[in-house]
């Protein structure tokens, strides 16, 4: 809970962002790194194989 000392609000660094950061984060970058990369892998087996 947000605290009131000399005028200024205090809270915490998971208030002040209102979230709590979860593992989500962390799948959505993995999942879209690998993606990206899968997509790149395909590109250049179409286009660049000889």
């Amino acid at each position: 809970m947000a605290t009131k000392q000399n005028e200024q609000i205090v809270e915490s660094a998971t208030e002040a962002r209102q979230a709590e950061p979860g593992p989500s984060v962390l799948a959505l970058l993995s999942m879209s790194t690998g993606l990206a990369v899968i997509i790149l892998a395909v590109v250049w087996f179409v286009f660049f194989r000889t």
